[in-house]
């Protein structure tokens, strides 16, 4: 294992050579956050490449979009448990320090400190203030989430469920499954991909049309967009009739 002095380090290397070392690492969850939803794609990366300052993680389990210009740091933490079993993961952060996206590897730490082991220790940096979490909140029958989500369902059609970020797009297209309603979350779960939205993340719609697909952006209640976009034929949401307005 890698002779770290951290939970926590600075790498001082460059992003792209971080990244090009993810399919040494073995199964990778890739996830983000923003306006109440979490995004993830877990699985093996089966390919990496970069053109004009754009990494591109693809396979059947990753389709990501990260702009290297908006990565300032990565780190290494070595902090998260599950059980007894540490589960390391990269974070790449903006110049303020915000997280971005964060990416977890699945099978443990020895792949993950072998692939890392060439550049040595890195700087050891101070954890995350821990956040206080908010009771759970029941999960409404008529949730605009989960109301979408079933209509997409029951059309039949896939759809593409994709989370942009500063730095990041990602996506992920196949047949909706069933929504599951759980402790203040609607979830959209299949192998290789994770969607937790908080119950009322999304107040509407703002629907955009190429004049053959449909994109659905994501609202909070004041208008802001959250980074969350669904996009599908018309057919995939011919059974929506919550709230839609065109952008």
């Amino acid at each position: 294992m890698l002779d770290q002095t951290a939970d926590r380090e600075i790498l001082d290397v460059a992003v792209e050579t971080i990244l090009a070392l993810l399919p040494q690492m073995g199964r990778i969850m890739l996830g983000t956050q923003a306006g109440g939803a979490t995004h993830e794609r877990i699985g093996e990366v089966a390919s990496i490449t970069i053109d004009n300052g754009t990494a591109r993680l693809s396979g059947p389990c990753h389709d990501s979009q990260i702009d290297l210009a908006r990565i300032a740091a990565v780190i290494a933490d070595r902090s998260g448990r599950m059980r007894e079993r540490i589960l390391p993961k990269l974070e790449m952060q903006d110049r303020d320090g915000v997280t971005l996206f964060s990416l977890h590897a699945l099978d443990g730490p020895e792949p993950f400190d072998k692939a890392l082991a060439p550049f040595g220790p890195g700087r050891p940096v101070a954890p995350p203030e821990k956040k206080t979490s908010s009771p759970a909140q029941d999960v409404s029958a008529d949730d605009l989430a989960i109301v979408t989500f079933q209509a997409a369902r029951e059309s039949g059609e896939p759809i593409t469920i994709e989370m942009h970020r500063p730095g990041l797009i990602q996506a992920w297209t196949g047949e909706v499954p069933e929504p599951k309603p759980a402790m203040g979350f609607i979830n959209v779960m299949t192998k290789d991909f994770h969607l937790h939205l908080m119950v009322g993340a999304v107040a509407r719609w703002r629907k955009l049309s190429d004049g053959k697909d449909i994109e659905l952006h994501a609202e909070t209640a004041d208008g802001a967009l959250t980074g969350l976009v669904l996009r599908g034929t018309p057919q995939a949401f011919v059974h929506l009739t919550e709230t839609i307005h065109h952008g």
